[in-house]
């Protein structure tokens, strides 16, 4: 099967060490030649230096990246200051998102919503970035209710993003649906699945409970029965991602968007397996 453009998420690394083996899986990574690749930005923008300074490395590396960028708790002097930094480093596609608070933080800061920091974006620096938003097939943990985060996202667009990434999800029902529900709002731009592969049980469970990703009743269940099994979890969760990748490439998605977790193996393995079919 031909794969559609491929995008892939790392985060910045605290340390050195972490820093070499996040440059090893970037190159063994891009033999998939990706569209881009995007960094992610902490909380409050903790991270922000660390995701610059990826960003400028991806794009040495001679690849094209794009910075997350989150704007809870930021002023417009700041976001201004920090568009101009990341327009002198070359880059041409940011991940612009509301971004969530970091721990003990009041609300703050001179944009409430992702669409007002889209507009302001746009505002400031015309078409200089292709600008992604973030979509939620299966709702926005924090949205009042589904046609609520439905019209969010449309707002999102509106303001002037030009393409979307999803949550990931492992119910292609889901996707199918908010992408229809979205283009009945007369959304028109790409909404590209993202897609996170099964590393493990516990940390899965942790991150889709906090993000409100839904983890199927059945996949659950398999995974709490193999326990400690870490090949027998590996194995499953690389049937069951390249099983709905597959479903996804088959209904013509316009890419997918690989949450690395910035590990190689299991994106490789699920990639090689797709061009087999």
């Amino acid at each position: 099967m031909k794969t559609p453009p491929l995008s892939f998420e790392f985060f910045p690394t605290k340390t050195p060490e972490g820093a070499v083996k996040l440059r090893a899986v970037r190159q063994q990574l891009y033999v998939h030649r990706p569209e881009f690749c995007s960094v992610t930005f902490g909380a409050g923008g903790s991270t922000q230096e660390g995701t610059f300074a990826a960003v400028g490395e991806i794009l040495a590396e001679g690849v094209a990246a794009a910075s997350h960028f989150s704007c809870v708790g930021a002023t417009r002097a700041r976001v201004r200051e920090q568009l101009a930094q990341l327009e002198a480093l070359g880059v041409k596609r940011l991940v612009a998102l509301r971004g969530d608070l970091p721990s003990g933080y009041g609300a703050g800061g001179e944009f409430q919503y992702a669409s007002d920091l889209v507009a302001f974006i746009r505002a400031e620096t015309g078409e200089a970035f292709h600008i992604e938003v973030a979509a939620y097939p299966e709702v926005h943990p924090q949205a009042k209710s589904p046609q609520a985060d439905l019209q969010a996202f449309a707002a999102k667009v509106k303001a002037g993003a030009n393409s979307a990434i999803t949550q990931y999800f492992f119910n292609s029902d889901a996707y199918f649906r908010f992408v229809d529900d979205a283009y009945a709002l007369g959304v028109d731009v790409p909404v590209v699945p993202g897609i996170m592969p099964i590393l493990g049980s516990s940390q899965l469970l942790r991150f889709s409970e906090a993000c409100g990703a839904e983890i199927p009743r059945w996949i659950r269940l398999r995974l709490q029965a193999y326990g400690d099994d870490a090949a027998s979890i590996k194995a499953f969760g690389l049937d069951v991602v390249t099983d709905l990748c597959d479903q996804l490439l088959s209904a013509g998605v316009p890419g997918l968007h690989f949450y690395t977790m910035n590990q190689s193996q299991a994106v490789g393995e699920i990639l090689g397996r797709l061009q087999e079919r």
